[in-house]
């Protein structure tokens, strides 16, 4: 199993350590409730660095990217960041990522732990035309400071003006006396805040200096357990659950992440498929009745019939109420559609709902 830079650190201060693909990372310090409302609330410290980092370089490196990624790259700008997806050639997706546009030859690709090296052998193949590719996942670390109260937190930090980005982009500047760090405007849990990326060497510099800037803001380190609920009220897709290689982009709502304006893998299929129209798709519910649902519980209509299957599901702590996202078929997509979720084989009623769940 692999550390981060930072495993030490989290043992430390007492985090309940999991398994999580291939590294060993911190799910709670004080409990998933609590940390998940001091990032809605305030400020919390996610450690995220077993992501994976790509950087593609040279004449070619769009064209690369525009041939692998559903979403179109070239409305990108210096210093902007997308959510793409890479599709297969069956109508699923190798994994859900960001591209990074550094300059106009060079960008940064933030790809899935666990799809690693998946990934990286997936766009290598289509790789002909000489674009130098590094990847740099295990000299990099991840920070991701996230809530409300990020920008105040980490501002005496660098001279980057915080509040003034917008989201979804990203500069590269001094943070906590280290140059050359991605300071970017993302991240997983609707909070706001920013993810920072780094030399593997400045973690422990990086990470007192956050804490301690952010002492009077009540800063504390969050687990990946919080990181998961946050993102489930959202409605934001996590691979391996929500998304795989069997699921279809426009299935999974990810529609607006498909352009069709290129030719990008599988890209006739899965245009063909959203002209013709989807047989299942992703959707939000809230429990009526009481019970929570789970990855892969069955979804039944009223008369007992399966129509589909709970991909991600929890009790959703801002809210009070027992939440999930799930497959089904078509004609129970739409929003009030009454649907039963089969907890223990007994059907617990529940309602199809919009995005987010977390307003």
């Amino acid at each position: 199993m692999k550390n981060t830079a930072l495993t030490e650190k989290h043992i430390a201060l007492g985090a309940k350590m999991v398994p999580f693909a291939g590294y060993n990372m911190p799910v709670t310090y004080e409990g998933i409730n609590a940390e998940h409302a001091t990032v809605r609330n305030g400020v919390g410290v996610f450690d995220v660095s077993h992501m994976g980092e790509f950087i593609l370089k040279g004449e070619n490196a769009l064209d690369l990217i525009q041939r692998v990624t559903s979403n179109d790259a070239s409305k990108l700008y210096d210093g902007k960041v997308q959510y793409s997806c890479l599709p297969n050639n069956d109508g699923g997706i190798v994994d859900d990522l960001l591209v990074y546009r550094i300059d106009e030859k060079t960008y940064m690709l933030v790809v899935n732990a666990s799809n690693i090296e998946k990934d990286w052998n997936w766009i290598q193949q289509f790789n002909n035309k000489g674009v130098e590719m590094h990847n740099i996942s295990d000299q990099t670390s991840l920070l991701a400071i996230q809530g409300p109260k990020a920008a105040d937190a980490l501002q005496t930090l660098t001279d980057v003006n915080l509040a003034a980005m917008e989201y979804y982009t990203f500069v590269k500047g001094t943070f906590a006396g280290v140059d050359n760090v991605v300071i970017s405007a993302t991240g997983y849990t609707g909070a706001g805040g920013f993810e920072i990326y780094f030399e593997n060497q400045y973690a422990d510099q990086i990470w007192e200096a956050i804490f301690a800037a952010g002492q009077p803001y009540n800063i504390k380190p969050i687990g990946l357990g919080a990181r998961d609920t946050l993102r489930l009220e959202m409605g934001f897709c996590l691979y391996g659950n929500d998304i795989d290689d069997t699921t279809s982009p426009i299935e999974a709502g990810l529609g607006w992440i498909t352009k069709f304006s290129k030719t990008f893998t599988n890209s006739e299929a899965l245009q063909a498929q959203k002209e013709a129209g989807i047989q299942k798709k992703l959707v939000g519910f809230e429990m009526i009745d009481r019970g929570i649902p789970r990855h892969d519980y069955e979804i039944a209509d009223a008369d007992g019939n399966i129509i589909g299957k709970v991909t991600s599901g929890t009790q959703a702590p801002s809210l009070q109420k027992a939440i999930g996202m799930g497959y089904v078929k078509k004609e129970f997509s739409k929003e009030g559609a009454e649907i039963f979720i089969l907890i223990r084989n007994t059907p617990i009623k529940a309602k199809v709902v919009k995005f987010p769940f977390y307003k």
